[in-house]
């Protein structure tokens, strides 16, 4: 072989080396790529292809009421998957689909489409019936399967609606307490993984791992739930019974700590169909749309309804806001209990001629009249007196230029003049409560500094976070905000509003024994002369030591009605607190003139419809009881015309032989508070004799039915009251 045949072949074989080289170069550069730049990535696609990951739900928490009755929990399910690969292999496919279908109630076409895919799992339908899950059981298809899942529950249907909330299909919380504790709730999704072959099938050999599901935290509320259904039920009675257009709130709170022990909306929804409209007129309006017009309509009706009136919206808090201009000027030392003022029935201010609620005028009245006659010729001079940057100044100190940093979602902070606009005239509308918004749940949170000696309180509404075993995980305590008046102030304002109820604009609230305090309040919505009203009744009990607050709101009444605060916001406010009270063992405090108790005469309500019954009796100081079905009053027990007790109970009958005999207890020897509780359960009334003097505690001597005998419901028992010396 020549030379040059030689180098040729040479040259050949370097360039086959560095050829060699090359590609071996490029090769280890891809596997490098591979290896560290992508290699958890096919990792995890190794992993998914070849295993089966199915996630077991994990159990959410239950959510209770301060004593611990369930008001929200999870309930065991069954979700329908599907492994359309392994489904793909039977011959009968249509069959099948239209099998589950008939089962899930859903459309064949629907299910085919599912079990037809190219993939490894799928969901079919999730949290289905255990009859429904029984029946998929029975079919027992190849590739079809029920893993375990929760489907949440709410016992008491819409019970405070607004305050739970709800979750979504996924479990996750979208409204109330279920979505802002939602983290706290849901807890850890378990999972199960499984070997599978390249089909997507079971592996003929066995590989599984558990992996557990962590259940949620349970969450402890504030909410009472016995004070909760007072409440619920005492407002939407008002709203049936008052025409209410706009809705209503109210809120009770822990005077001593904010603690929320109610709070509602009405109207309200289902917990356990939370997209089902329950306002009949948006019922009505969206089935006369169509498209986008009615989904849009649908999105704006739910939001609404799901909307809690008592921390998301805000009104002009009329009258009730009398209470702190009193307080800022009590504080301010610029006006004293005996000040005078004349109310001729308006007030001018610069060239504006504004009107007190009574046309006529209350004449010459001290300070503490103008209060207890919530004079609006009286308030707006007090606030002249104060002058805008204190009235600014006391009116943020209450909280009302802030949102109270509830928990519960969409709170509003309110809404006050500019700078600019808040002027002469302003500053003597805002005397009265009008011009600016505030929520409910800033008016009873600045009310807690009333209650509280000068120290306004944060509301709260969860207790506690507490595991499975009942241990505590997370405590809440209360909280003071600010210290916002002396507590001398606190105390003087606190003895001018019992007057309010005992002798003033309120008395339709009041109830005997109970020492309550409180302030009415009317304001007119803009633009003015609409005539469209909030009437609404903020209070506390008991005036000396106040335990509990309370707020309704009613929006909208009828303008040619009942539609002024104490017309109709401070009876159903009377009733939820009469209730409540009691409930809590709140022990009366009677006064001389009430043992001997006032009398009044019985309305003749016979003949009357339902509703007009009802309204008879307010404010008068009598109790009433239907019985029977009817839309009209045929009878009464006791008869109208009549003179009896206050407090006393009329039973109404709308249907015929509807009364009903009851026996009289003993009550003798039983201080006069039992026998009052022990007669009032076994729905009858009472009437007590006797005279205070030589004694200090008073029980009942003797009884008129005696024990034993067999009367009408609302019969009158006579009580002897005796006293002794107590020291």
């Amino acid at each position: 072989m020549g030379k040059k045949s030689k180098l040729i072949l040479n040259k050949r074989a370097v360039f086959v080396l560095f050829a060699f080289c090359f590609v071996f170069l490029l090769l280890t550069v891809r596997i490098g790529y591979v290896q560290f730049a992508r290699g958890k990535d096919l990792q995890q696609k190794a992993i998914e292809q070849q295993t089966k990951d199915k996630i077991i739900s994990s159990k959410r928490g239950i959510i209770y009421d301060r004593n611990l009755k369930v008001l929200a929990q999870s309930a065991s399910v069954d979700t329908v998957c599907a492994t359309p690969r392994e489904i793909s292999e039977s011959k009968n496919i249509d069959t099948i689909a239209k099998n589950l279908a008939d089962i899930l109630e859903m459309e064949k076409e629907d299910v085919l489409k599912i079990i037809t895919k190219k993939s490894s799992y799928e969901i079919i339908k999730r949290k289905i019936d255990p009859e429904q899950s029984e029946k998929i059981r029975e079919l027992n298809y190849k590739g079809i399967y029920l893993t375990e899942d929760s489907k949440r529950y709410y016992p008491y249907g819409n019970f405070a609606s607004h305050v739970i909330g709800f979750v979504g299909t996924d479990n996750q919380g979208l409204n109330g307490i279920e979505m802002v504790y939602d983290k706290y709730l849901k807890g850890v999704p378990g999972r199960i993984i499984t070997a599978k072959n390249a089909l997507g099938t079971d592996m003929p050999y066995k590989y599984e791992k558990y992996i557990n599901a962590q259940n949620g935290v349970n969450v402890v509320l504030t909410i009472d739930e016995v004070i909760q259904h007072f409440v619920e039920k005492e407002l939407e009675a008002a709203v049936e019974k008052y025409s209410v257009s706009k809705g209503a709130a109210c809120i009770i709170m822990n005077a001593k700590t904010g603690e929320i022990l109610a709070m509602a909306t009405k109207p309200d929804y289902d917990l356990n169909a939370p997209f089902t409209l329950t306002n009949q007129a948006d019922i009505d309006v969206l089935e006369t749309l169509n498209g986008d017009e009615r989904q849009k309509y649908l999105s704006d009706a739910r939001n609404r309804m799901w909307r809690n009136k008592a921390v998301c919206d805000t009104y002009e808090p009329g009258s009730t806001f009398k209470t702190f201009v009193a307080a800022m000027a009590i504080e301010e030392n610029v006006v004293k209990d005996n000040d005078t003022f004349n109310c001729p029935g308006y007030h001018v201010v610069g060239k504006w001629r504004i009107h007190c609620h009574k046309r006529e005028g209350h004449g010459l009245e001290t300070f503490i009249k103008g209060v207890h006659n919530s004079c609006n010729p009286v308030f707006m001079q007090v606030g002249a007196r104060l002058g805008n940057q204190k009235f600014k100044d006391y009116y943020k100190r209450f909280g009302f230029m802030d949102a109270t940093g509830f928990e519960l979602p969409g709170e509003a902070s309110g809404l006050f003049f500019s700078e600019n606009d808040f002027n002469e005239a302003e500053l003597a509308t805002s005397s009265f409560g009008q011009g600016f918004n505030i929520t409910p749940l800033q008016l009873i949170t600045a009310m807690s500094a009333i209650t509280n000696d000068g120290k306004m309180i944060r509301p709260r509404i969860v207790k506690e976070l507490v595991d499975d075993e009942g241990n505590i995980v997370k405590s809440y305590e209360s909280e003071v905000i600010r210290d916002v008046i002396s507590k001398d102030t606190a105390k003087k304002v606190r003895e001018i509003l019992e007057g309010v109820v005992s002798e003033g604009t309120a008395k339709n609230a009041y109830i005997r024994g109970m020492r309550v305090a409180g302030k009415t309040g009317t304001s007119e919505k803009a633009p003015r002369g609409n005539r469209k009203y909030v009437a609404s009744f903020l209070g506390f009990a008991p005036a000396n030591n106040p335990e509990i607050i309370g707020l309704v709101v009613l929006d909208e009444p009828p303008a040619d009605g009942l539609y002024m605060g104490g017309q109709i916001a401070a009876p159903t406010f009377q009733k939820i607190f009469d209730s409540t009270l009691r409930y809590l063992n709140i022990d009366p405090q009677y006064t001389e003139q009430e043992l001997t108790q006032a009398e009044t005469t019985v309305p003749n309500v016979e003949g009357l419809s339902v509703k007009d019954a009802e309204i008879a009796f307010d404010g008068i100081g009598l109790y009433y009881k239907i019985v029977g079905n009817g839309a009209e009053i045929i009878s009464q027990t006791p008869k109208g015309g009549i003179i009896i007790p206050t407090e006393s109970t009329i039973m109404l009958y709308t249907e015929e032989n509807a009364e009903n005999m009851v026996v009289v207890p003993n009550v003798v020897g039983k201080s006069i508070s039992e026998a009052n509780i022990l007669l009032t359960n076994a729905k009858l009334n009472i009437k007590i004799t006797g005279s205070a003097e030589g004694g200090t505690e008073a029980y009942v001597g003797s009884q008129n039915p005696e024990a034993g005998q067999s009367v009408a419901t609302g019969t009158i028992v006579t009580v002897e009251a005796l006293y002794k010396n107590v020291h």
